[in-house]
């Protein structure tokens, strides 16, 4: 069988605004994560792993951090013919900006032209995983379906958040959209498959449901709202159970992990995810790097009987005579004497000073915390002081200067 050529490209021009203030200068997938990475990192290393490596990132919305990320690190041999390029809606079809995931699509058709693959890999930015993206490809050839989406089990109680799919095998009968009474699967009556928004396309079938959904003027162009469902109601569409996935080093514990971190609540708890000792998602699996650019910093250091417990403390850093509790230190940040930070997450070159109490807190860049400052211990003086709280999290927006 001949090697298929693979195209794939990665929706990133999410505005993410459930995420606010972390999105009030950048895009959600350029939101720092897990100490030294970024969102979009996540489905980079994914697909570079799985060895599909022609990449095509399409941003829209305060990109300008997340193009230089991908700029100054993504960088494959060209030689090889192999790229991660970051694509600025360019208004190709008129003068409009990308009307959702689909007219974004649509608008860069001449990328999938260009490159001229078999096959069309579709996945979103922002989402914490491992997925080894050519197992779904196997499937999605094998199944003989123009359209094959990725479900994750989820408790049928959950449905309501997600985008449900009802099939037969591997056949999707139905697209359910956050449905109050879901069908359960066979194996499991109390689960449902909800949609990763992760695609696979066969190209022509692909392009032609692209034209026609550009040409219907009720549609709200949206991959998983219209395009989906087209090849649903075509009886062209096939799904991918994510538990059926085999990534190397996966742990018992952090096989299929899936996280959306749509929300200032998720986000906080997917950082919480990672710093237990048999962490929910383990970013320490030799066999399945998660990629990012590192800057060059001397290592964390710990001073005056600092210390940090069941927590990730990146290069940079020091931590003076402070105790660091189940939280994520980004590097640069500095803690002084006397402070106490429990279940928060500080983003880079943050200054944290003397007597401070930090807890179930968020900090973005280049924030300076003031002597004696208490966050997240009473939110309404948190809010008073510029900070937004939300899903009960205290959010510092980057840049600000919190005095006592």
């Amino acid at each position: 069988m001949p090697i298929s050529r693979v195209l794939s490209i990665v929706l990133a021009g999410g505005e993410g605004k459930r995420l606010l203030p972390l999105t009030e200068d950048r895009a959600k997938p350029a939101v720092p994560f897990g100490g030294t990475y970024r969102l979009i990192d996540f489905v980079l290393s994914n697909l570079i792993n799985s060895d599909l490596r022609r990449i095509a990132v399409l941003t829209q919305y305060k990109s300008h951090s997340l193009d230089r990320h991908v700029s100054m690190f993504w960088q494959l041999p060209q030689m090889l013919g192999e790229y991660v390029a970051s694509v600025p809606a360019q208004q190709r079809r008129g003068p409009h900006w990308y009307q959702g995931s689909a007219d974004a699509i649509f608008q860069s058709l001449n990328l999938i032209t260009d490159d001229d693959p078999d096959y069309v890999v579709v996945f979103g930015a922002d989402n914490i995983y491992r997925m080894d993206v050519s197992q779904m490809l196997a499937a999605h050839i094998e199944s003989g379906a123009a359209a094959t989406v990725a479900g994750i089990r989820v408790p049928r109680s959950s449905a309501e958040s997600f985008g449900i799919i009802d099939a037969v095998g591997t056949r999707i009968n139905a697209f359910l959209e956050k449905p109050t009474d879901p069908p359960g699967l066979s194996d499991n009556p109390e689960e449902c498959l909800a949609s990763m928004g992760n695609y696979i396309f066969t190209r022509k079938a692909f392009e032609e449901m692209l034209h026609r959904d550009a040409a219907d003027m009720d549609s709200q162009h949206d991959m998983g709202g219209d395009i989906i469902p087209a090849f649903v109601n075509a009886g062209e569409a096939a799904v991918y159970d994510f538990r059926d996935n085999n990534v190397p080093g996966a742990t018992e514990r952090d096989r299929n992990y899936w996280r959306d971190v749509g929300t200032v609540a998720a986000f906080h708890e997917a950082h919480m995810d990672l710093v237990s000792v048999e962490p929910d998602f383990n970013l320490y699996s030799g066999q399945w790097p998660i990629f990012t650019r590192q800057q060059q910093l001397p290592g964390a250091k710990f001073t005056l009987g600092g210390n940090a417990e069941d927590s990730i403390v990146a290069a940079g850093c020091i931590v003076s005579g402070a105790e660091v509790d189940r939280s994520v230190l980004s590097p640069g940040v500095r803690v002084e004497p006397g402070s106490r930070l429990a279940d928060s997450v500080i983003f880079e070159k943050t200054f944290i000073g003397t007597g401070c109490t930090i807890v179930n807190t968020i900090i973005d860049k280049y924030c300076r915390i003031n002597n004696g400052v208490q966050l997240g211990v009473d939110q309404e003086q948190d809010a008073a002081r510029g900070c937004v709280v939300s899903g009960g999290i205290t959010v510092v927006p980057k840049g600000s200067f919190i005095e006592g």
